[in-house]
């Protein structure tokens, strides 16, 4: 292989492998699959609330990862034997990484407005890159999200959020802290998304004890159907395009695309469930959005 092929701008977030030419259009892909992410988990979230009805947010939270491992396992076929013992441990830190990541986060929506979940989810990659970047503008970061929250929290006349989903929020926040560095590495570790659908099958393993309780009392063919055209939405569909997403870009420019997510959060919500937002709870969203591409854009200069 040549090596002009193998270069990559240190000084762009934006880079990629490969020659110049073919940067271009690899950075454009994995934008789009970003943007297709962060559609497909939101919306894919703000549809969720029939099944968590019926089996709660646990139990449909290990249908859907269940689901998802199952597809992908049939479609990939791992060579399970011919893993190393540091691909054992990518897949298996990963996978129970999602399985808090993906519990926590439905927990939450089921308690609290998507809006307000997704900003609170924002704060733990913010608040690691903050005390770890080692910049003392960075420490702002988490202080203007933290600000958003508050705003979100209220809409106008009373708190819109409980404790307990508060708590389940910041659990989701803890977990996408570790998600993007850990899905990084599996990606270089594994080839195509075999290492997806490894981590996948661990992250069903690690939620079933929180959620087969929960299935037993709201068990049906329709919920397995139901459950298993979600888990395509979420988490299936989202984990392979971020998974392809970070093989194209640097974490630095995903974490940029990602500063969306709270405005897509806040609009699926509104769309699906109803859920508007009050002047004060849009600036918030504004200023979470800023927080996140700040911290990121910090981090590179």
């Amino acid at each position: 292989m040549d090596m002009a092929e193998t270069e990559t701008t240190a000084d762009s977030g934006w880079s990629v492998q490969g020659t110049t030419d073919d940067s271009t259009g690899r950075v454009s892909v994995a934008i789009v699959f970003c943007l297709l992410s962060m559609s497909s988990v939101q919306f894919g979230a703000a549809l969720s609330k029939p099944a968590m009805e019926s089996v709660g947010a646990f139990g449909a939270t290990w249908l859907r990862l269940s689901w998802a491992a199952a597809f992908l396992l049939l479609l990939v076929r791992p060579p399970f034997l011919s893993y190393t013992r540091s691909q054992w441990l990518s897949a298996l830190s990963l996978g129970a990484t999602m399985a808090v990541m993906t519990l926590c986060f439905f927990a939450a929506i089921a308690r609290i407005p998507l809006g307000l979940a997704v900003a609170i989810e924002f704060l733990g990659p913010l608040t690691v890159a903050a005390i770890f970047g080692g910049r003392g503008w960075r420490l702002l970061c988490p202080v203007i999200a933290a600000a958003g929250v508050l705003c979100l929290s209220w809409d106008g006349t009373a708190w819109v959020a409980d404790t307990r989903g508060l708590l389940f929020a910041f659990g989701a926040a803890i977990g996408w802290g570790g998600y993007i560095v850990l899905m990084k590495n599996a990606g270089q570790r594994f080839k195509g998304l075999e290492g997806l659908a490894v981590s996948l099958l661990f992250a069903a393993v690690f939620a079933m004890p929180f959620g087969l309780h929960q299935v037993q009392s709201g068990f049906s063919f329709d919920m397995l159907l139901m459950t298993a055209g979600l888990a395509v939405l979420v988490p299936l569909l989202p984990y392979a395009l971020e998974f392809m997403a970070l093989r194209r870009m640097q974490p630095s420019a995903f974490g940029i695309l990602m500063s969306l997510e709270p405005a897509m959060g806040a609009g699926a919500g509104f769309i699906v469930l109803g859920q508007a937002l009050s002047l004060n709870q849009i600036v918030g969203v504004v200023l979470v959005m800023t927080a996140s591409a700040a911290g990121t854009l910090l981090a590179k200069a």
